[in-house]
This record gives structure tokens, C-alpha cells and sequence, in this order.
């Protein structure tokens, strides 16, 4: 249940926020929401991450699908047994599906959080991220509680 309930929240927060700017800037138009920090800046993304993988949706698509697929068989058995790793994997997939949606629904990634110093990304972005980052910390938890104990000498 909180896998899905994770998955939705992040998908909900992409959309909304992504209806938002695309009903509220034109393509490029940026505005300062923290000056010097933050900049909401409208990006239509073609490519993949970081403009890698070359700009096909349906290749786009399918990448996710399968990267979706790895992270579900490798993390399968450690879902069942934390409740992080629930969460996790359910920002991962709402970061997934929101971004698959605008492929399809756009043609493109809407983008718009602007750092500056970083490419222009979307909640969903952060979800996978966010979540990426909760995986390996629940593998590192899991591998230190597994690790043998050694005795001092």
C-alpha cells in the first residue's frame, strides 16, 4: 500500500507542478524564485538525463521501462522486508511515469527547477534521484546488519 501511495504522491506533485508551468511560462521564459539560488526556468527536454541517449520517446520510454524492470528484480526481496525501500521504489516509479507521460503527452520532458550551476530538472527527476539515493542506503544498512562480526584483537 505504500509503495502505491508513493508512487502517487510523486506523480501527482510532477504533473501538478509541471501543469503549472507549462500553463503559466513560455518555452525559456525564467523567473527568480530565490534570488541567486533558485530559478524557475521553462525547459522542453527532448533527450534523456543529461541530454544523453539521443532524443526518440519510444527509445526513451523503453529505457525507463527496463531501468524500472532492473531496480524491481534486484530490490524485489528487500520491498517485502522495509518499509524504506517501499517508499523508495514508489518515488521511483511516480518519477518514471510522470516523465513517460510527458513523452507521450508532449513529446518531450517539461523541466524547470534551474540551480544554474546544474541542467534544468522536474520533480520526477527528484523522486528518482531521491529515490536512487534511499535505495543504496537501505543496500548499505542491509549489508552492514549482514556483515560478520569480527572480534578484537
Amino acid at each position: 500500500m505504500i509503495f502505491w501511495l508513493a508512487a502517487a504522491l510523486a506523480l501527482a506533485l510532477d504533473q501538478y507542478s509541471k501543469h503549472l508551468v507549462v500553463t503559466n511560462f513560455g518555452p525559456g521564459e525564467s523567473r527568480i524564485a530565490i534570488p541567486r539560488l533558485l530559478y524557475l526556468t521553462y525547459v522542453q527536454n527532448h533527450a534523456g538525463a543529461f541530454g544523453l541517449f539521443g532524443t526518440q520517446p519510444w527509445f526513451l520510454v523503453g529505457m525507463a521501462l527496463a531501468v524500472l524492470a532492473v531496480f524491481w528484480f534486484a530490490f524485489r526481496e528487500q520491498a517485502a522486508r522495509s518499509l524504506l525501500v517501499r517508499i523508495a521504489f514508489g518515488g521511483i516509479v511516480g518519477g518514471a511515469l510522470g516523465n513517460i507521460l510527458d513523452r507521450f503527452h508532449y513529446g518531450y520532458v517539461v523541466d524547470f527547477v534551474d540551480l544554474r550551476w546544474w541542467p534544468v530538472f522536474n520533480v520526477a527527476d527528484s523522486c528518482i534521484t531521491v529515490g536512487v539515493a534511499l535505495l543504496l542506503l537501505a543496500s548499505l544498512q542491509r549489508d552492514r546488519a549482514t556483515a560478520p562480526v569480527q572480534s578484537p584483537r
